[in-house]
């Protein structure tokens, strides 16, 4: 009688613990944390109550509107260039801050004081890259600065004169042929250990701040050394993807359209690198971040088309450097 009774308090433990671990399982379901940032980001709920990517971004703003807002105090500038190169001349009332940093210390600035906030880099792609990130959180007044420090003065125009020298580098392997996207398939892989939209975001926002822009891009010769090692966005209208073409194997996505949970996000491969190009390499760096954001492992392709196909864009009157982008603006 004794071993029966202890057979039903075993058996009666097992089942408590057996119902006990389901009711577990069904009060914390597995989540995919991407699909539940996405959808937040496209939602009037997010920071900044509308689908950014497809609306608004990129956010960039010129050379001569800087200017004329940061006469009258209306701009904050925030450069993030090396503390070095920024001693050897940076705008007027610049305050220098590390990528990683940016997000700390715009917390720090009043920004009821400012019509606007413009982030300065070499080029405008890190720039943009951290702008992106900055308006997913909700800093609505964040800009990236167009072309960065070289359109504002000859003295720093140095890396965007090299790379429209080499821009014709890979002119003869532009195609018409179209690529077909992928079939859609799942979001990827998020551990943050996060619920919400916001959580993850915020926890998102955090891990690329750190990790800096460097990850987050590619260069063009690295690219097509490798073209079938990617899947590769043409972030273009669909009439350019045909004219002048686009780089062999390229799937083309239509700004302000293509990139969310409705239409072909989720053709974008989770378990393969994403090369994101533009024409210059600053919209591809906004829609990198977004797509890093996300979990993909997304890469903006340095320069964009002016370091491939430069001749070719001027002759389509599509957006290139030269030297009439460059202001001539005094410099501290």
């Amino acid at each position: 009688m004794k071993k029966i009774n202890q057979l039903f308090l075993l058996s009666f433990l097992f089942l408590a613990v057996f119902i006990s671990s389901c009711e577990k399982n069904e009060e914390t379901p597995a989540i995919n944390e991407s699909e539940v940032l996405a959808t937040y980001l496209e939602s009037t709920e997010s920071p900044l109550k509308k689908d950014y990517v497809n609306t608004d971004m990129p956010t960039i703003i010129a050379a001569s509107e800087v200017k004329t807002l940061n006469e009258t105090g209306q701009v904050y500038l925030i450069d993030i260039r090396s503390a070095a190169d920024f001693a050897t001349g940076h705008i007027k009332n610049s305050h220098n801050v590390a990528f990683a940093d940016l997000l700390t210390h715009i917390k720090t600035v009043t920004l009821a004081n400012y019509t606007k906030v413009a982030i300065v880099c070499y080029t405008g792609q890190t720039a943009g890259y951290g702008a992106s990130l900055l308006r997913l959180m909700g800093y609505d007044k964040v800009f990236s600065l167009k072309w960065g420090m070289a359109s504002w003065n000859a003295a720093f125009a140095g890396k965007w004169n090299t790379a429209i020298g080499n821009g014709n580098a890979f002119a003869s392997q532009f195609t018409a042929t179209a690529t077909a996207k992928n079939v859609a398939g799942t979001m990827p892989v998020l551990t943050t250990g996060k619920t919400t939209g916001q959580e993850i975001l915020e926890a998102r926002v955090t891990a690329l701040l750190a990790e800096g822009f460097t990850p987050a891009s590619v260069g063009n010769t690295t690219l097509f050394g490798n073209l079938t090692g990617y899947y590769i966005v043409n972030y273009w209208p669909a009439d350019q993807y045909a004219d002048p073409g686009h780089v062999p194997g390229a799937i083309q996505y239509t700004p302000k359209a293509s990139i969310k949970l409705s239409t072909d996000l989720k053709t974008i491969p989770a378990d393969k690198p994403v090369a994101v190009y533009c024409y210059t390499g600053q919209t591809s760096a906004f829609l990198t971040a977004y797509l890093r954001l996300l979990g993909y492992d997304a890469k903006s392709v340095l320069n964009g088309t002016n370091g491939m196909i430069y001749d070719k864009m001027v002759a389509k009157s599509m957006t290139t450097f030269s030297a009439s982008q460059i202001m001539g603006y005094d410099y501290e």
